[in-house]
Parts: structure tokens; C-alpha cells; sequence
């Protein structure tokens, strides 16, 4: 089993809590693809996990919520012909994916008004662009 997993500067995911499972990939790859198992789904209980703390797991849970199934997040990858690079590219995107579910959420945004020569610029500009195709309109009298 590979070492734990480092999510971020303070959270590492003890290699405990972590299951692989490998098997055949699809799609191409010549002579090896069906004899070797260098497919990997590298699964995580998120729900259960006593590494994550609660406000960290609340949040990883809601914003997880269409990718968990029973509190296990999952992550496959295959695009390697190696299992070793295919167990990396699982632990990187699991990471990734864990680092972007427990980050706090962004400020709220000031709202703020336009300045006074943003409104007149945009008044000019549609007034421009008015008469811009009032020019093009065919009247009657015109030939």
C-alpha cells in the first residue's frame, strides 16, 4: 500500500482509510491490455473518515454530494499503460478533488454601483450603435 495521502499543508489522509482496486482497462493498448490489471479506483469514506475534521467534513459533504455514493468518493484512472503511474495519477486527482471540497468558502461580494463616466460611456456607445442602424434603415423615399 502506498504511503498516506497529502491533501494540503495540514490534512494528510492516513493510508488506512484509503482502498484501491484495480482492473483491466479499455480501450486500446496492444499485447499487455488484457493480461494486466493498470486500471485503478482509488476510493475515500469521506462520511466515516476520523482524519477529516467535522466543519471540513460537513462542508466536503455538500459540496461532494452528486460524486458520493453511501459517504465513499471514487476516482479512477486508466490513461496510463502502468499501474504505478495510474495509482499516482488516482492519489493526485483524489487529492485535488478533497483540496477543492474542504477550501473555505470565497468572501461575499460588495456590491458596488457603476461610476458616473461608466453610465455615460455606456449611454454614448448605445446611442452610437442607435444611430449606427437607424443609418441603415431603408425609407421609402430613398433609392
Amino acid at each position: 500500500m502506498p504511503d498516506d495521502l497529502r491533501v494540503n499543508s495540514w490534512l494528510v489522509i492516513p493510508a488506512g482509510e484509503l482502498r484501491e482496486r484495480f482492473s483491466r482497462s479499455s480501450g486500446p493498448g496492444g499485447q499487455s491490455v488484457n493480461t494486466t490489471d493498470s486500471r485503478v479506483e482509488l476510493s475515500f469514506d469521506v462520511a466515516r473518515s476520523p482524519s477529516l475534521p467535522s466543519r471540513e467534513k460537513n462542508r466536503a459533504l455538500g459540496r461532494l454530494a452528486s460524486r458520493l455514493a453511501d459517504g465513499v468518493v471514487t476516482v479512477a484512472a486508466e490513461t496510463e499503460r502502468s499501474q504505478l503511474m495510474n495509482r499516482d495519477a488516482a492519489r493526485a486527482r483524489l487529492a485535488a478533488l478533497l483540496r477543492e471540497a474542504i477550501a473555505p468558502p470565497p468572501p461575499p461580494r460588495v456590491p458596488t454601483k457603476p461610476s458616473r463616466g461608466a453610465r455615460e460611456r455606456r449611454l454614448a456607445d448605445k446611442r452610437r450603435r442607435s444611430q449606427t442602424k437607424r443609418d441603415r434603415r431603408y425609407e421609402a423615399g430613398d433609392q
